[in-house]
């Protein structure tokens, strides 16, 4: 049983408040406050408790999702209605964000009035919520004189305007009563890399978690099949097909997904509903079947000045014709140092010295594969002694690899069935981001 449903921002800022059984103060939602920013460390407690009150909380695009409950409610029920109350407002609002929230609190508060009753929740399923949501949501985009990226030559069609934008997945699903809007499904694939490499250069871990996703923008859709890759296989059964072996050691579906041609056929058959959801979640472990993407050669000396010098080259295996985007190498450094002075190997490399964190990020906005970039940072630290540059790594890597997945896995085809009346387009998406990319100095 919730007492309290609240949404705060980073800062503290009360973006939705809504009480259902009058069990509190106003001044509990400031209350949470206090309490989350006087813990140390970067994961506070999901729950805490004040009186007779308890607080549990999520943090998702920014946000703190709170709810306040009593003795006797399940933690993790109340966790499970948080998470899926972020799902919800993002597939009506269409992102989550401090902004999303601010322009759409009045849908908000509609779906909890709908979701939950005096405090017990009802429902938390789109299908079901469709037909009583009245609020139109709000959306903005960046404004824009001319839009002109999908236009070449006297008005031709390029080769950007055949791949969905950026911005199309992040919009609000349609509500029971439009009509005539644009039916389009987009099926992600995303994957989260693990890595460890010891400072000889020997690989001592890499894990990989994975997940498909779908998010619906149809108005109906009996049915929909996807089809992996012929070669796949779970656990460490025997290879299927004549391709390239796609193993994963763990696997996971959506309660909604029919499995009955997955183990001759590799297919995927659902009734998706409107908005995201995440049909099958896997995992491998310590077993890559390719290269590792990024490789460090570091050298870190000392120069006559007293100056601590780090000469670092980074090396791209990724396939010539990929990129990593977004791709940033944060140094820690020793204790003490009060300046940067840098020699990168090309104009689109930045590096800054942030002193509160102890650390030199070395960012680049675009890495080509089959490339390598090389930077040398100049360090002045104050009595810089040998102990102290022991200081210095492990380094850690942030990236994103687009059109890429670590564990080879590949969507053969996406169905619908019955076939949809006027257009629609299907959109299959791949990237993999770094979970934790450790390297070792």
């Amino acid at each position: 049983m919730i007492s309290q449903v609240f949404i705060l921002s980073s800062k503290g800022d009360h973006l939705i408040h809504k009480d259902f059984r009058g069990q509190a103060g106003n001044d509990i939602v400031s209350t949470f406050y206090e309490k989350v920013t006087a813990l140390t460390g970067d994961q506070p407690p999901v729950v805490m408790n004040h009186k007779d009150l308890y607080f549990v909380h999520i943090r998702q695009g920014g946000l703190y999702w709170v709810a306040t409950t009593t003795v006797g409610s399940s933690p993790f029920a109340i966790i499970e209605f948080l998470n899926r109350l972020a799902a919800l407002v993002k597939d009506y609002c269409g992102s989550l964000s401090e902004k999303s929230v601010q322009m759409n609190f009045a849908l908000i508060y509609e779906l909890l009035d709908e979701i939950v009753d005096y405090g017990y929740i009802q429902t938390t399923s789109s299908d079901v919520l469709k037909n009583f949501i009245q609020t139109e949501a709000v959306t903005s985009r960046p404004f824009s004189l001319f839009d002109l990226s999908n236009v070449g030559l006297f008005g031709a069609e390029t080769q950007q305007s055949k791949v969905a934008p950026s911005s199309a997945a992040t919009r609000p699903i349609q509500s029971s009563r439009e009509q005539g809007g644009k039916s389009e499904i987009f099926v992600d694939v995303i994957e989260r890399m693990t890595v460890v490499i010891g400072s000889n250069g020997v690989l001592m871990k890499a894990d990989v978690e994975g997940e498909i996703r779908v998010k619906c923008y149809m108005p109906s859709c009996s049915e929909m099949r996807i089809g992996l890759n012929e070669e796949f296989s779970i656990g460490k059964s025997q290879l299927r097909g004549y391709g390239a072996a796609v193993r994963v050691d763990e696997c996971s579906f959506h309660q909604a997904v029919r499995l009955d041609e997955f183990d001759s056929h590799r297919i995927l058959r659902l009734c998706p509903s409107q908005g995201e959801q995440t049909v099958m979640q896997y995992q491998l472990s310590d077993d890559l079947p390719s290269a590792l993407p990024f490789r460090l050669f570091p050298t870190i000396e000392r120069d006559n000045g007293g100056r601590l010098l780090m000469y670092m080259k980074l090396r791209c295996d990724l396939p010539p014709k990929s990129a990593a985007i977004n791709v940033c190498a944060t140094i820690p450094v020793p204790k003490g140092s009060v300046s940067l002075s840098q020699e990168l190997s090309s104009p689109d490399q930045s590096a800054e010295l942030k002193p509160q964190s102890r650390a030199v990020v070395w960012q680049i906005a675009r890495f080509a594969g089959g490339t390598q970039l090389s930077a040398l940072f100049k360090l002045e630290v104050p009595s810089l002694s040998s102990a102290s540059m022991l200081e210095v790594g492990p380094v850690g890597l942030s990236f994103e690899l687009p059109k890429i997945t670590a564990t080879g896995l590949q969507i053969r085809f996406l169905r619908l069935s019955p076939v949809q009346p006027g257009p629609s387009q299907r959109w299959v998406r791949y990237v993999t981001h770094s979970d934790s990319y450790t390297i070792r100095i």
